[in-house]
């Protein structure tokens, strides 16, 4: 059943305000037929429509893309910067949720390992916060102008393991939103805990996607549909 949008997600564990009940887009194969998952995390103002349209860059025959909606387009109200509390409750009620969505596509026959997690600029911070905090082995982390969560001076202690997650972060050096900083700081912590992070820091490019980036994406989809178990 690939192609258009098919579906909504439904998720069976309950998610706290204000993300709980959002919408979950799915696209792409049907989560029971599916082989492997992209989830796909927005950025602040936009939506899961304009995020889940990037599976049209990506050869991935027989994958699931799911993206779910934060309310009132915004995962937490505050930059990724400020201290974690001035982002509550949205920033626990959207890791919640992204739990909740991992565990809904690992109940219906698509485990972590084989679920990619991607997410562009305040969804992308989400997203690497998300994989550290629940740090395990995956298909593939994914942080697009993106970096973890919190003030300038966070020490992270982070105790899971990522066991070698491919895991990719791509920034612009001058990124008006993102600090190169703090995107090489989260490369070294997701490194520390057992990710295989490739860093990725673009002369000029501002705050956006580049082809560069797709292409590293593509790379991690093709590898972890070459896994065994996955043909």
């Amino acid at each position: 059943m690939d192609g258009a949008l098919t579906e909504h997600l439904s998720l069976t564990r309950a998610v706290p305000p204000p993300h709980g009940g959002a919408t979950i887009l799915l696209s792409g194969s049907r989560v029971e037929d599916a082989r492997g998952a992209m989830l796909l995390v927005h950025g602040r103002g936009a939506t899961a429509d304009d995020i889940i349209a990037l599976r049209e860059e990506w050869s991935a025959e027989g994958f699931a893309f799911v993206a779910p909606q934060a309310a009132e387009s915004t995962w937490y109200p505050r930059t990724f910067l400020a201290p974690l509390d001035q982002n509550e409750p949205h920033l626990s009620s959207g890791l919640a949720l992204l739990g909740a969505i991992v565990d809904e596509l690992s109940d219906r026959g698509i485990p972590a390992e084989r679920q990619i997690l991607l997410g562009f600029s305040q969804g992308g911070c989400l997203t690497l916060e998300f994989a550290g905090r629940f740090a395990r082995r995956r298909g593939g982390v994914v942080g697009l102008s993106a970096g973890l969560i919190g003030p300038p001076g966070r020490r992270w202690d982070f105790t899971g393991s990522l066991d070698r997650t491919p895991t990719f972060l791509g920034c612009s050096d001058t990124d008006p939103h993102i600090p190169r900083a703090r995107v090489e700081e989260s490369a070294a912590e997701l490194k520390r805990i057992g990710g295989e992070v490739d860093l990725r820091i673009y002369p000029a490019l501002g705050h956006t996607v580049n082809r560069d980036e797709l292409s590293h994406v593509q790379g991690i989809i093709d590898r972890l549909g070459a896994a065994p178990g996955l043909a």
